[in-house]
């Protein structure tokens, strides 16, 4: 966490102030509802996000209705940022599992920004590196691991992000980040909560003892949680130029590359 008015987001406090200056008049802090959904599978990517709180699940849809999760975000993170390869429909549906806040720009504006700035091309890179680790661990922990092990995996990526043992989370959430029957998801709570990994599982809230829950998960939470340990992070700096509110307080021109403002 960071002081107030400091940014908590791990990839905007990278940047060097120069380069977040190229992105900071175009950001606006918004609220990350729960259950709302930041970008769609199959529509252009309209925003991208930098979560600086809460935990957002990247799920893939099938035809038949079925769905599963490939990928955790918080504040180590973004949502949208591949954009920057060009126009192109969203792979994943984007979905808020964790109420936050994050400062959001447009994609073109983004995408602007990154093609003037070899820093923010650097975050993006190390970042995609990261992402890329996620989604590979995940596919082979879908097809090898049990599923027990894998729902305290997501349990704990959701934790690590949402900072706090209590997840606000149902069943039915549950089932459809791992793919499986709500009534799975019934028998596997009551098998943790033997082990003492869930202390207690009411309507909506999962709390959890986080050293029993690594116990039960496989070993695909260290390997991913250690290469977001190998993220760029700096010092958070000032994020003064964004209104409480969520509107920019300086002017809305852009810096293009070469000195030049896009208007």
């Amino acid at each position: 966490m960071t002081a107030p008015g400091g940014i908590s987001n791990v990839l905007l406090a990278a940047l060097p102030a120069t380069d977040l200056d190229l992105l900071r008049p175009e950001l606006a802090m918004v609220a990350l509802d729960q259950d709302v959904v930041l970008s769609r599978a199959g529509e252009p990517i309209e925003y991208v996000f930098f979560p600086h709180g809460g935990a957002i699940s990247l799920m893939i849809d099938m035809a038949d209705g079925q769905t599963v999760a490939t990928a955790a975000v918080g504040r180590e993170g973004a949502v949208g940022m591949l954009s920057v390869l060009g126009p192109s429909p969203s792979a994943a549906t984007a979905v808020v599992h964790a109420a936050g806040t994050a400062a959001r720009i447009s994609a073109s504006r983004f995408h602007a920004a990154f093609n003037c700035s070899p820093a923010i091309r650097h975050v993006v890179q190390k970042y995609t590196r990261a992402m890329l680790v996620q989604f590979q661990l995940g596919a082979a922990c879908n097809a090898l691991h049990p599923v027990e092990a894998r729902m305290a995996r997501w349990l704990l990526q959701l934790r690590d992000r949402n900072d706090h043992d209590v997840l606000p989370l149902t069943q039915q959430a549950l089932s459809q980040i791992l793919g499986v029957r709500r009534t799975t998801v019934t028998l596997l709570m009551r098998k943790l909560r033997a082990r003492g990994a869930i202390r207690s599982d009411q309507r909506g809230r999962i709390e959890i003892d986080r050293s029993r829950l690594a116990a039960a998960a496989c070993e695909c939470h260290d390997a991913m949680h250690l290469e977001v340990d190998h993220m760029p992070r700096s010092r958070a700096v000032s994020v003064s130029g964004v209104e409480s509110d969520g509107v920019s307080a300086r002017p809305t021109k852009f810096p293009a590359c070469g000195g030049k403002r896009e208007r």
